[in-house]
């Protein structure tokens, strides 16, 4: 690997630390703003058989952006694997309340999604979390831009 290319691979990973850590402020932001009892968090934990985890990433890469941007009570829906165990999938998932994380079940693009992948998947766990203090919450996101 040539120097160009190992800093161009630098540049990309830092860029992208930068975009999932605004974009994870401003979720946090507009949560403590809301300060809603019915917001609701969910983290997926998923297991993907390994031949498929390029496939399934682009899959729900795609998911992932097409519910945050065309569903108004999709707050986040941020998707990461494990460094040293990329089958280990875990999504964390935001909805502005019970009712908006159902009428994203019945979306075209989680259907999709759904369906597309579900011979890919060999576990999956549901574990819905409340937040202790999403004040201080938003704190650590701000630290991240400086």
């Amino acid at each position: 690997m040539d120097k160009n290319m190992f800093e161009y691979g630098v540049w990309v990973r830092r860029s992208l630390q930068v975009i999932l850590a605004t974009a994870m402020l401003f979720c946090m932001i507009h949560i403590a703003q809301a300060q809603q009892q019915d917001i609701m968090v969910r983290i997926s934990e998923i297991e993907i058989h390994p031949q498929h985890v390029e496939h399934y990433k682009t899959i729900l890469k795609e998911e992932a952006e097409a519910s945050v941007r065309l569903e108004p009570g999709v707050i986040a829906i941020f998707p990461m694997f494990q460094k040293d165990n990329p089958t280990q999938v875990r999504i964390l998932e935001m909805y502005k309340d019970q009712k908006a994380y159902q009428s994203h079940l019945k979306t075209e693009h989680f259907q999709k999604y759904k369906t597309g992948t579900l011979y890919m998947v060999k576990a999956l766990k549901l574990v819905d979390m409340e937040a202790l203090d999403l004040v201080t919450a938003t704190q650590l996101f701000r630290k991240l831009k400086q």
